[in-house]
């Protein structure tokens, strides 16, 4: 018997080699299999890797000596030179590989990986990051062999496989086990450099699948492209596929979620934010687009967890058909996507007996006021969010004849109290005459509430008024307990910004809001750019409110970006090979302190630095006090170094 797992008589299976399984013991193998893996134990070209900041993956400080090459301390994040000699080696990373330490990006010593935007071969795989077998020591290996890959991700060790897509951008892949089902978890790394989540996307596995979907790894890179170019998705946002994926034209593309009260166990997951894609249907690519909180409990309810899966299945039948006979069509542009039902951020609503509540936080006035001001006179209509106070949700089924029905689903385990619902409507065509006061009722996902013209008037100038509004529901004469409809005016909604902190000193960003930078201030030296990336305001509410025009506001923290990007750009080489990728800088401007702080991993800027950012950035934050009109102003903008790819 062949030990590759395979059947043959004594004279065919007469061959020796070493296999990985075995721990590297000496068995029988049938000619085939020894002629594959005397191919993958060829000595091939390869990179050596050295972790920069001398730190290896164990925690240990490395020799200085063993981190130097050609005279240079290789000290970037990801050091690479040639060693044509030396054999590859097809372990798997070692146990206590920190995966943390590898920052998406290769330093240009030796050879570099390539400046080309996409490292995915056509024929192949991308360059993998492995083990020579010096502890702390890493390779690039170029090409890969599938058979060695697939064999190590069966083999299942405790650490990732880790794929370079391109000098910025990392892939890590492992097989788990999630859910009781066999899943390929893809997970990136050196998407929020570009302004974009990390994905996680979580492919179950097809019975005996021999090679790698690198499907993944091509839209990553293209979700990379997007990103630069200013389009990110977000929750509950999409990215379609233009031609064929993971083997079929009926798959549309990835609807973006983030996890609630799913199980990661097991999983590996970047640094926050970030995001799951999970695999979506050609047929549900209009519910993406138009109403993505149906699509999402649609297909909780088909798997059921709560409130969707996190997991992808290839081949699946697709949960919609032809949209038919839905208010959805009275509510959004099905045919040319130029209008959909508006969704304020944090809005939820919650169904209990006889009482149904609409809760709009109060940071979020002017959002309701633009969706209010753009409705009908006649209809008010807005869309909900994921409600993670509720213990279910309503759901929407489509059947086979294509007609829709109402579900509901819920946490498992736990008595239904509140209900959410996707979406609310008010409509003002309630005559005085019928005999009711106001009629609610549940419409596919959402509610549908009837009211009179007097009524609408009174509730859109309560909400414009800031005020609470309750309508009661049912007949004028009735005497038992009538059902009511509160919109309520709630808490600031701060569900922003989870798990993420500051790099200058390890502060919590949780619930601070902040801004994107889409391009923005980037600026070019020695082969590496750094970017501006996001702006957080961790002090005053109305951060406008401070400077005399809401202008001044933008272009100072323009001014300040400039000056920070431009005092660093003689030292960006080695900021980057000590490790220092992510940067921080904290501004504060009162009227009796105006200072910055400046810091990375953590830890304050070394002091070399610190001239040139005096020089630069004292005048402009100086600058920016005398323009206060009251105070103070505290606000974090966030930087990443990055190699200069075409």
């Amino acid at each position: 018997m062949c030990k590759g797992k395979k059947v043959f008589c004594a004279s065919c299976c007469s061959l020796k080699c070493k296999l990985l399984y075995m721990d590297r013991k000496e068995a029988r193998v049938c000619v085939i299999c020894h002629s594959v893996l005397m191919n993958v134990a060829q000595p091939r070209e390869q990179r050596r890797v050295w972790f920069a900041d001398g730190i290896l993956p164990n925690g240990e400080v490395a020799d200085a000596a063993k981190l130097t090459t050609n005279g240079t301390s290789s000290t970037g994040t990801l050091a690479v030179s040639h060693d044509p000699v030396k054999p590859v080696t097809t372990s798997p990373l070692p146990d206590e590989t920190d995966i943390s330490l590898f920052s998406g990006s290769i330093t240009q010593v030796g050879s570099p990986v390539g400046s080309a935007m996409n490292l995915i071969p056509e024929d192949g795989l991308p360059p993998i990051l492995i083990s020579t077998g010096v502890k702390g020591d890493y390779a690039v290996e170029e090409k890969p062999s599938q058979i060695s890959v697939m064999q190590q991700l069966e083999d299942g060790g405790p650490d990732p496989l880790v794929f370079v897509l391109n000098a910025n951008l990392l892939s890590m892949v492992k097989i788990v086990n999630y859910v009781n089902r066999k899943c390929w978890c893809f997970t990136t790394k050196g998407m929020h450099a570009v302004g974009q989540s990390e994905i996680v996307i979580l492919l179950q596995c097809l019975p005996d699948e021999k090679c790698l979907p690198k499907d993944i790894f091509n839209h990553f890179v293209q979700l990379y492209r997007d990103a630069l170019a200013g389009n990110v998705v977000g929750n509950l946002g999409h990215s379609f596929f233009s031609q064929s994926f993971l083997g079929s034209k009926e798959h549309g593309g990835f609807l973006y979620v983030t996890c609630t009260y799913q199980s990661l166990q097991d999983l590996v997951l970047p640094t926050p934010p970030y995001l799951f894609g999970i695999l979506i249907q050609k047929w549900e690519t209009p519910w993406a687009k138009v109403f993505p909180i149906r699509l999402m409990l649609r297909l909780g309810a088909e798997y059921r967890l709560y409130p969707c899966p996190l997991f992808s299945v290839r081949f699946r039948k697709p949960l919609f058909g032809e949209t038919g006979h839905t208010i959805m069509n009275l509510l959004a542009d099905f045919r040319n996507y130029q209008y959909t039902l508006p969704v304020v951020q944090g809005l939820v609503v919650d169904m209990e007996v006889r009482k149904t509540s609409i809760k709009i936080p109060s940071n979020r006035y002017n959002e309701m006021m633009k969706a209010m001001n753009k409705s009908n006179e006649h209809v008010l209509a807005g869309g909900a969010c994921f409600n993670e106070k509720a213990d279910s949700h309503l759901v929407c089924v489509q059947n086979d004849d294509g007609n829709y029905q109402t579900q509901a689903i819920s946490i498992h385990n736990q008595p239904r109290k509140v209900t959410g619902a996707s979406f609310f409507v008010f409509s003002g065509a309630l005559k005085s005459s019928s005999g009711y006061l106001a009629k609610s009722s549940i419409v596919e996902d959402g509610v549908m509430v009837q009211i009179t013209a007097e009524n609408m008037d009174a509730l859109r100038q309560a909400l414009r008024e800031m005020k609470d509004f309750t309508i009661t529901c049912g007949k004028a004469d009735a005497e038992d307990p009538q059902e009511h409809i509160h919109i309520q005016w709630v808490d600031d909604d701060k569900n922003v910004n989870k798990g993420v902190i500051s790099p200058i000193d390890g502060k919590s960003m949780e619930s601070i809001t902040s801004v994107k930078i889409f391009h923005g201030s980037e600026y070019k030296a020695n082969g590496k750019v750094i970017r501006w990336t996001e702006v957080f305001f961790l002090e005053n509410d109305d951060q406008h409110s401070c400077l005399s025009d809401p202008a001044d506001h933008s272009r100072l923290t323009e001014h300040i970006a400039k000056a920070f990007c431009l005092a660093l750009c003689p030292h960006l080489k080695l900021l980057k090979e000590d490790g220092m990728t992510k940067l921080g800088l904290r501004v504060t401007l009162d009227s009796d302190q105006v200072g910055y702080q400046a810091g990375s991993n953590g830890q304050p800027l070394p002091s070399q630095y610190m001239n040139d950012l005096d020089s630069a950035l004292v005048p402009v934050i100086h600058g920016g006090a005398c323009q206060l009109s009251e105070g103070p102003i505290v606000m974090e903008l966030i930087f990443y170094i990055l190699e200069n790819i075409a």
